[in-house]
C-alpha cells in the first residue's frame, strides 16, 4: 500500500473498463431506442395524415344517421296520421253501413205491412165493431227518434 499511484492507475484501469463494458452492452439497447423512435414517428405521422379524415367521416356519418332517424320519425307520425285516417273511415262506413241495414228493416217492414195489408180480404173502411163502438180510439205511444227504427216484422 505503499505505491498510492499504482493503486490510483489500478482504479482507473478497472473504471476504464468498466465503462468499455458499460457501453459495449449499451450500444445494442440505444440501437433498439432509436428504431422504435423512428417507428414512433412513423406511427404519429400516419395518424396525422389519416386521423382528421377518419374524424370528419366519422362527423358525417353522425349527422347521416342523425337526419336518417329524423326522417323515421316523420315517416311514424306519418304512418300514424294514416292509421287514424284509416280508423275514421274504418267508423264511417261501419256507421253508414249501420244507417243502411236499419234504412233496408225499416223498407223490409214497410213492404211487409203493406203486403200483409193488401193481401187480406178488403173490408168496409170500418169495421162494424167498431161502428157501434163508442169508445175514442186507441192513442198511439209517443214518438221519439229512437223507437222509429225498431220496428220489428213479427
Amino acid at each position: 500500500m505503499k505505491e498510492p499511484i499504482f493503486w490510483l492507475a489500478l482504479s482507473f484501469l478497472l473504471v476504464a473498463i468498466s465503462l468499455t463494458i458499460l457501453l459495449a452492452s449499451a450500444i445494442p439497447a440505444f440501437r433498439e431506442l432509436a428504431r422504435a423512435g423512428r417507428s414512433v414517428q412513423k406511427l404519429a405521422d400516419v395518424i396525422s395524415r389519416e386521423l382528421p379524415p377518419t374524424l370528419e367521416a366519422i362527423r358525417l356519418t353522425g349527422l347521416e344517421i342523425s337526419e336518417l332517424s329524423d326522417e323515421l320519425n316523420q315517416g311514424a307520425k306519418n304512418a300514424g296520421e294514416a292509421v287514424k285516417q284509416v280508423n275514421e273511415g274504418i267508423k264511417g262506413a261501419k256507421n253508414q253501413a249501420q244507417k243502411a241495414s236499419i234504412a233496408t228493416r225499416s223498407a223490409i217492414a214497410g213492404i211487409k205491412a203493406g203486403w200483409n195489408a193488401f193481401s187480406q180480404p178488403r173490408r168496409s173502411r170500418r169495421p162494424s165493431s167498431l161502428a157501434n163502438d163508442s169508445s175514442p180510439p186507441k192513442q198511439l205511444p209517443p214518438f221519439d227518434d229512437n223507437s222509429r227504427f225498431d220496428i220489428e216484422p213479427k
